[in-house]
């Protein structure tokens, strides 16, 4: 029997959509231009580059072929502009006539992973997380509204759990926000539910616990813990752990995150629809943990570490415990994670190997 997944896949390749992806030069919104283009759809890219790379844009132009890419159109501008949004509300094709107006064809789906991530980003500079993560985020509302899309996902987040100590997390329970990061990824989700009831817009959240995946960049000081320590390992230098190392987190591999954004956009069930959802594997990883299965993984694909780690302070904003209850993306949008943790380190080692090493 075909999972839901599954079926949703065939059925993209049967009958091709157009799709918006913000962020889409970003670790998430590449991967899902990835796959989205091996199912031959077509895909409007909307990115300003402020966190994003072309050499994403470029591996994924690498990856898929020729006729697949030309189904591709980059907007090279920024959702704190709603005239960018506006633009990106439509696929042009690359042949006379095409022109806006003139051949133009609409999008169906929206798929806004575009923002400004990191907790200490948001509390070094909180104007600038809130200028992308709720004017652009109310931007990319009012032009997909107007544009009549089909369905508008976007990309809530598990900070918004804040200090509610219950494990694992559920969706209707929830604290109050530890970081100003915290606080827009929950202002996005009350202005998705206004526009549901005000407009009868569709919108699905889904809070993201963790992903982590090839694409992710290692750099800068508010890389993620996975592609930072990854780094760190394959150029043999020190790791650090904030805290004692028994922080958990529940780590998602991005093909995960990837089927819920397909499945979430493509629902039809009512009871579906204008809900927000977990997405995770319901597992639950302590950095000590975590420390040990990428150096395990790294050691598999040729590259030794026998450093320990080294522990510092904790750091401020974070919580001490996550793990995420999924059961309602399974039942309600046939979500099933593909990759629990281990799976999904050793999928993306080679990818970091190649990179750094």
């Amino acid at each position: 029997m075909l999972s839901r997944y599954q079926e949703v896949q065939d059925q993209l390749r049967g009958s091709p959509k157009t799709w918006l992806i913000t962020g889409v030069a970003g670790f998430i919104g590449s991967n899902l231009l990835e796959t989205l283009l091996k199912l031959g759809q077509r895909v409007v890219g909307l990115d300003n580059f402020a966190t994003g790379h072309q050499r994403n844009l470029d591996e994924v132009q690498s990856l898929v072929t020729s006729a697949q890419w030309a189904n591709f159109r980059f907007i090279e501008g920024d959702i704190r502009n709603l005239d960018d949004c506006r633009r990106a509300m439509a696929f042009l094709p690359s042949v006379p006539g095409g022109e806006e107006g003139g051949g133009a064809i609409p999008v169906n789906y929206v798929l806004h992973q575009a923002a400004l991530g990191s907790v200490p980003r948001s509390i070094d500079d909180p104007i600038t997380t809130n200028s992308a993560n709720i004017t652009g985020f109310l931007n990319m509302l009012v032009a997909a509204r107007d544009a009549e899309v089909q369905s508008f996902t976007y990309a809530a987040s598990s900070s918004t759990y804040g200090d509610h100590p219950g494990l694992p997390k559920v969706e209707d329970v929830i604290g109050k926000p530890l970081s100003p990061y915290a606080v827009t990824k929950y202002v996005n989700e009350l202005y998705a539910d206004v526009f549901a009831r005000t407009y009868g817009f569709r919108c699905i959240g889904l809070r993201y616990f963790n992903v982590f995946g090839p694409r992710q960049d290692p750099d800068g000081a508010y890389a993620a813990v996975i592609p930072k320590w990854t780094a760190a390992m394959i150029k043999d230098q020190e790791v650090f752990v904030n805290g004692d190392g028994e922080t958990s987190r529940d780590f998602c591999y991005v093909a995960n995150a990837v089927q819920a954004n397909i499945l979430a956009a493509t629902a039809t069930d009512v009871g579906a629809l204008n809900e927000v959802y977990n997405v995770a594997v319901s597992g639950r990883t302590t950095l000590n943990v975590l420390f040990r299965e990428i150096a395990a993984a790294l050691h598999e694909n040729g590259v030794p570490y026998t450093r320990g780690p080294v522990y510092r302070d904790f750091r401020k904003g974070d919580v001490r415990h996550s793990q995420a209850d999924v059961s309602k993306a399974k039942r309600l949008l046939g979500y099933v994670p593909s990759h629990e943790i281990r799976a999904g380190i050793s999928a993306a080692m080679p990818w970091y190997v190649k990179l750094l090493g």
